[in-house]
């Protein structure tokens, strides 16, 4: 553990975390909804436009798998740096990509940076904020989240329809440019934990990694966490659209009302599970989001008051869980293996999202008039889920400062 921080450069860190996970999120998020516009400017097809969206989480889920041979060997504040570098310019490759084949190598290549950044910004709150304080922690820098939802995407649409798809991503290179500086700034060095890898070869801690009981139980976890919520969100969109009847320009409200409640609700969640008790929390929030997952799957022609009602509960209870879990996460990690650990976990995040939109798609149907059909048995089966993360949640054991105890 490094010597610990001022509250003043803690905040700055956690913020500046926050940002690089900011940039990251919308930089997947931004490609949805770009997808007519897309379609129609390079003459593809819906599946290829898919796989535009599916590269950057498949590069996401390789990248994690590779980056745990090497993660633990460098100073935390130096990788991060370099390969924020790499993603800034990634995005900015994809605005100026001319053609399909070199916006998909521009996708892949910002997959490639953004899945080991996601990781590595969860790695450094593991390795610099003490256990007590780490779930208000992971509350503030999955704001970035809500952030990304309530003016990221909007503001991303909006000068994309009136300048242009290359401007969005040209500005989200430039905001990492800018979250750089402030890495440089409220970053310390963080290398305690190369001293420990001198005599280990890469694969050693990987097999170090994956024989352990403890970390096994957390990959289920993980792995269940993220596919509790993606046999249902991907599919939002079509639902209210088709079958409640809403808009295209009112579907944005969704993500906006979602997106602050979610704000809001975010770091009272952090600090309700460093007072009460990660799992605790965590075992809370997991139960409850069953309400409005099923809900949000049974709308029929609904006010839009109700629809904003039960979607936003959905993205609170859903944001809920992530904030005590991905705590839970990082201090289930060896804290000499943490980085290995949670860039394999990136890995399995990845799948575990791609194979539940799978699952969801294969679920949902659709009937003579273009109704979605089958969406309950979707959230269903993201329900179950939910719940097995409880039973498997509740076996980890959670490295404190004096070693594992209580949750």
């Amino acid at each position: 553990m490094p010597s610990a921080l001022s509250p003043r450069r803690e905040l700055w860190l956690l913020i500046t975390l926050a940002g690089i996970q900011f940039t990251n999120i919308l930089d997947f998020m931004i490609m949805m909804p770009l997808g007519p516009a897309l379609t129609v400017l390079f003459q593809i097809s819906d599946a290829q436009f898919g796989m535009l969206v599916s590269a950057y989480t498949l590069a996401a889920g390789a990248s994690g798998l590779a980056a745990s041979t090497y993660i633990d060997r460098f100073d935390r504040k130096r990788l991060l740096m370099v390969l924020y570098g790499l993603f800034a310019l990634s995005t900015l490759a994809c605005g100026l990509a001319p053609t399909y084949g070199t916006l998909m190598v521009a996708r892949i290549a910002a997959g490639i940076f953004g899945g080991v950044l996601s990781a590595l910004s969860q790695t450094i709150v593991g390795d610099v904020i003490p256990y007590e304080r780490r779930g208000r922690a992971m509350g503030v820098v999955m704001t970035s989240f809500s952030v990304s939802t309530v003016a990221g995407v909007p503001l991303g649409l909006f000068l994309a329809a009136h300048f242009g798809w290359h401007l969005p991503f040209i500005l989200i290179a430039v905001l990492s440019v800018l979250f750089m500086v402030f890495a440089q700034i409220s970053m310390p060095v963080l290398k305690d934990h190369v001293a420990a890898q001198v005599h280990t070869s890469s694969w050693s801690r990987i097999r170090d990694v994956i024989v352990d009981r403890n970390h096994q139980r957390a990959f289920v976890f993980s792995a269940l966490l993220m596919f509790a919520g993606f046999t249902v969100i991907p599919y939002i969109t079509i639902y209210m659209q088709t079958n409640v009847g809403m808009r295209a320009d009112q579907i944005p409200y969704i993500y906006l009302c979602g997106g602050v409640a979610t704000l809001l609700s975010a770091r009272m969640v952090g600090r309700l599970a460093d007072g009460w008790g990660k799992f605790k929390t965590f075992r809370v929030m997991a139960a409850v989001v069953l309400v409005p997952m099923l809900a949000i799957t049974q709308l029929g022609q609904v006010p839009m008051a109700l629809v904003l009602l039960i979607s936003t509960l959905f993205f609170v209870c859903m944001s809920g869980r992530m904030i005590p879990g991905m705590a839970m996460l990082t201090s289930a990690a060896n804290p000499a293996l943490r980085g290995t650990f949670m860039t394999l976990n990136s890995a399995v995040q990845s799948a575990a999202m791609g194979l539940a939109a799978l699952v969801g798609g294969y679920i949902i149907s659709r009937d003579s008039a273009g109704l979605v059909q089958n969406y309950g048995w979707a959230a269903v089966v993201g329900g179950c889920a939910s719940l097995l993360t409880i039973v498997v949640g509740a076996r980890l054991q959670l490295h404190q400062p004096a070693g594992p105890a209580s949750k």
